[in-house]
């Protein structure tokens, strides 16, 4: 293995510098982690996964077995990545894997003696089996979970960022080969939207293994030329299309780590009415005897090193070939000075070949197949012998060997939507099958042709078709010498008899040919079955490479044809794809979209703590000095009751209900009566569900004849919007109504304390707030600081208190001119955990009474339903159930001590053992400051008839007993004298 001091597509003029299992690894700008490594010489880049055994780099693209490396350290540390399709970085820090404590001498490789113990579904016959149970299985597969794997993933958060992407486009061509190419420009030219995706770095496919200069060069400048020329089409490269889903969707990942200021990578989901399946194809190898050993390579990747990385694989060369492409990379090695043997497995080579050959002087042996490959940690030399067995296997000495076996067309992605592709036996693989009216049709490679004209023609026509009828394409682009592609006369598709040693079929499972043998010696008749006894295929490359062979195996052991015996099912993704970018920030923080109140920034500004509320960020306190949570909503809620306080309330469910059937929609939904609430005034409703259950509560605002402003609580304001859409929809379609959300349309927030009114009169002088010009229940609207407001009186708290609306953009400089006004009034900002102990001292219920099991009887609510109109619950809460004396119902609780009580902690009647359910539970519980003592609101068993009652209240989880007294929830101002003032 050697570079090459000329020639290549890498740029010589940028190197860099990477690190492979801590040395020093040199490369230029253009190379792969892969390329790299073979150009330093390193043949043996990984181990295998069952046996340990040598392995080095095999292919040069995605269908890679072998170098599978783990790139980064520490959180950015990433497993199981293809050396082969890793960008050369400066910088970059890659590892082999799999192996301890190096790849040299790794203590696994034991295992490689002991293989004759680990055959196909040699778990299952050594540890469950009639003389052990399944208890000893279980012990077992503790330790054989640990050893399975082959990269360790990290534990720690991923600190890279990733990215989601929804496009649609008219024509959406996948992969940027000749066929690829040719047909972004057909459908780019007709004038469609088009997106070009191409997994590779740059564009060409498998022009880039051409020696460079070529025609093929030429031909590809002066098509990019032209795309790039054309507005309509996009190009993305790093871009693999990974799946085909239904409703014409296709998923992609770009990849674009160690691009500056980009993600690591981007989730893409295309829509796309029609497209193209440009995608390639992917040699075959070859079955022989230790066709694992470093240095035995596929044909086409060791062309591909040599032309477009410069890297000549080996000295002396035996390239192994059942076809004629293959004598491709013989010339091109042949060409850099290597020392080249072409065995080929048929007795027929076309005449044009074998003088192509002879004249770059390369010997041929016809007839002859490698049987089996000799060296102890690299290839040193083959054993070939005749087909026909009249004569001796002859060992040449070579370092290494580059196989062929025919190609598999990438069919993947058509098969993910149209199924089983049809076996073709003249090309010895199996192609999509001709479904004209399909929306993804295959082009180029992918059908198997047998000259690049066709695939350039096929390409260009398929994209044409595509795009539509409209337009004009112009003419096919000229066609240019792509080699020996596909022939007709294919010799063995597998291996050759008389095969020594161990004979892989999966490189990257360790399954051996005696594997494949041995499941139909045990009865394995179907390919699904044989995949999961075997587990061919199921690793990483998802059988890419194995697949074919494995089924030509199995046909062959059936004497049955390869295309009776059919293929195993292709499901997505036809890459791996990483979960960073299938979830992209819906991660952490961002598990779900973070919501934050218009006046979130000021918040902050102040310090205060912040707490989550189903979706909002919310201020929960605001500290002075080293208060904790305890002495900051003490000090916050007394404050309120002596003086003045605003709290941010934009988190509030906002709806318009609008229509000349607004007031009977209202009806329907809300228990009490909405027809005589006159414009201006401001009413408390209750919903309930179907059942009866109290749904949620909130208060309305009539704004004209047809037009209600509804507040609902945070909790349930898109549950109560998703359900006024279905009624509307579907239960009441008569009703001219229509709800719109105006949750973060308004900001909202409250003022609270006696001095609320004497500040907004100053704050809104033209506006009369005098309790006979606005009582409570009311609203008016007015301006602050210039700013457009609507205010409603109405409390929360229990104090004399106003709601103030404005349209979002609004909110923080209404904040602000509120705050500098209050001043003199010493207004503070108080958070939702003060907020919380003021409505627990008015007796106000909130969500932790509102919890989907009570009714109105049990909140003391039921004077608010109305007997004389239906609406939803109006029946079913009626059932006897619902209307027993045993229910528990609202109560205030008095606490004893100085510890307080539990929200869920149950309540029993004193001197009772705590055993069971108990008689009932706290919902809410504070300090209240304005008591003096701890108070909690709670369920109780026939609770108002039992005010007066001792009880005992008792924390489980804590182990903790407190007493109680019974008493009205209404503990702080129950006349109403404050908020009514």
């Amino acid at each position: 293995m050697k570079r090459l001091t000329t020639g290549g597509r890498i740029n010589r003029d940028t190197p860099v510098t990477m690190c492979f299992d801590g040395r020093d690894l040199p490369g230029f700008e253009g190379d792969t982690l892969a390329s790299a490594l073979l150009a330093a010489g390193h043949k043996t880049v990984g181990r295998s996964f069952k046996y340990h055994r040598r392995r080095g780099v095999y292919s040069a693209g995605v269908e890679e077995p072998n170098a599978m490396v783990t790139l980064h350290e520490g959180a950015f540390r990433e497993p199981n990545t293809r050396a082969t399709c890793v960008e050369a970085q400066d910088g970059l820090v890659a590892a082999s894997q799999n192996a301890w404590p190096n790849i040299h001498l790794d203590i696994g490789a034991v295992n490689n003696l002991l293989s004759p113990f680990f055959s196909a579904g040699f778990y299952y016959k050594t540890f469950i089996g009639p003389f052990s149970g399944t208890g000893f299985w279980m012990w077992c597969e503790r330790f054989i979970r640990r050893a399975s794997g082959m990269g360790r993933a990290v534990h720690l958060p991923d600190p890279d960022t990733y990215e989601k992407v929804t496009t649609t486009c008219d024509v959406l061509v996948i992969g940027g080969g000749a066929a690829g190419l040719s047909a972004a420009l057909a459908a780019g030219r007709k004038g469609a939207r088009v997106i070009l995706a191409e997994q590779d770095t740059v564009l060409g496919g498998a022009i880039l293994s051409d020696p460079v200069g070529g025609e093929s060069d030429f031909w590809l400048k002066q098509i990019e030329l032209e795309l790039h020329t054309l507005p309509n089409i996009r190009i993305l490269t790093r871009a693999s299309v990974f799946g085909a889903y239904d409703s014409d969707t296709y998923g992609m990942v770009e990849h674009l780590s160690g691009c500056e200021g980009q993600p690591r990578q981007r989730y893409w989901q295309i829509h796309a009415p029609r497209a193209v399946m440009a995608t390639g194809a992917i040699e075959r190898p070859m079955v022989f005897g230790n066709n694992d050993l470093p240095g035995v390579m596929l044909a086409g990747a060791v062309r591909s090193y040599l032309n477009r990385f410069a890297v000549l694989a080996g000295q002396t060369a035996l390239v192994a070939t059942n076809n004629d492409s293959a004598y491709a990379t013989a010339i091109d090695l042949a060409s850099a000075g290597a020392g080249v043997t072409v065995v080929d497995t048929r007795t027929e080579v076309p005449q044009a070949l074998r003088e192509q050959a002879e004249t770059a002087g390369i010997r041929v042996l016809r007839g002859h197949a490698v049987i089996a490959a000799r060296g102890r940690k690299c290839v040193t030399s083959a054993l070939v012998a005749p087909l026909d067995q009249n004569g001796q296997p002859l060992q040449l000495a070579c370092d290494l060997i580059a196989a062929s076996a025919g190609w598999s067309p990438n069919v993947h992605l058509w098969s993910q939507l149209y199924k089983t592709p049809e076996y073709r036996p003249e090309s010895a693989c199996f192609i999509p099958r001709a479904l004209f009216e399909a929306h993804l049709q295959p082009a180029g490679l992918v059908t198997a042709p047998m000259e690049m004209a066709q695939i350039i023609t096929d390409g260009f026509a398929r994209g044409s078709e595509a795009a539509g009828p409209d337009g004009d394409a112009g003419t096919v682009p000229e066609s240019f010498d792509g080699g020996p592609l596909w022939s007709g006369n294919f010799g063995p598709v597998w291996c050759a008899p008389g095969v020594k040693g161990k004979a892989f079929v999966d490189l990257q499972h360790d399954v051996k040919l005696s594997d494949i043998d041995q499941a139909h010696l045990e009865g394995y008749v179907s390919v699904e079955h044989l995949k999961r006894y075997t587990t061919t295929g199921m690793a990483t490359d998802q059988g890419k490479l194995a697949n074919v062979n494995a089924l030509a195996r199995m046909a062959d052991l059936q004497e049955r044809e390869i295309a009776e015996a059919g293929t195993t099912t292709f499901r997505p993704p036809f890459t791996p794809v990483t979960i960073g970018a299938l979830v992209g920030q819906d991660h952490g923080a961002h598990v779900r979209p973070t919501r934050r109140t218009p006046i979130h920034d000021w918040h902050v500004a102040q310090g205060a703590a912040l707490a989550e509320a189903g979706l909002w960020k919310r201020a929960w306190y605001y500290p002075q000095g080293d208060e904790d949570v305890g002495a900051a909503y003490r000090r916050e809620a007394a404050h309120v009751r002596a003086h003045i306080g605003l709290v941010d309330v934009s988190t509030l469910g906002k709806i318009a209900v609008q229509g000349p059937d607004a007031a009977t929609f209202l009806n329907r939904v809300y228990t009490n009566g909405w027809k005589s609430l006159r414009p201006g005034r401001i009413r408390y409703g209750v919903m309930l569900r179907e059942d009866g259950i109290v749904l949620d509560d909130g208060a309305t605002a009539r704004l004209g004849e047809h037009e209600y402003f509804m507040t609902t609580t945070t909790a349930n304001a898109a549950k109560i919007l998703a359900d006024f859409e279905r009624r509307l929809q579907s239960d009441w379609r008569d009703l001219k109504v229509h709800v719109t959300s105006l949750t973060d349309q308004f900001a909202a927030m409250a003022l609270a304390g006696p001095k609320s009114r004497a500040l907004l009169q100053t704050l809104c002088p033209d506006v009369d707030l005098s309790p006979e010009a606005l009582p409570n229940n009311s609203f008016v609207e007015a301006t602050i600081a210039e700013h457009p407001v609507r205010l409603h009186r109405m409390s929360f708290s229990g104090e004399l208190a106003y709601e103030i609306y404005t349209p979002s953009g609004h909110g923080q400089p209404v904040w602000q001119a509120i705050m500098t006004a209050g001043a003199p009034h010493r207004i503070i900002a108080y958070g939702t955990e003060s907020m919380g102990t003021l409505r627990i001292e008015k007796g106000h219920v909130a969500g932790p009474e509102l919890d989907g099991r009570t009714t109105m009887e049990d909140l003391g609510l039921a004077g608010l339903a109305s007997s004389k109109k239906p609406f939803v619950g109006s029946v079913l809460r009626h059932r006897p159930l619902l209307q027993s004396e045993d229910r528990a119902q609202l109560v205030g609780l008095l606490v004893e001590g100085d510890e307080g009580a539990r929200g869920g902690s149950l309540i029993f009647a004193k001197g009772a053992a705590p055993e069971g359910h108990g008689e009932g539970w706290v919902t809410s519980a504070t300090y209240s400051p304005a008591l003096g003592k701890y108070i909690a609101m709670a369920f109780v068993k026939n609770g108002q008839a039992r005010l007066g009652e001792e009880v005992q209240i008792v924390n489980l989880l804590e182990n903790q007993t407190s007493s109680a007294r019974l008493i009205s929830h209404h503990f702080f101002d129950p006349e109403g004298e404050r908020q009514n003032g």
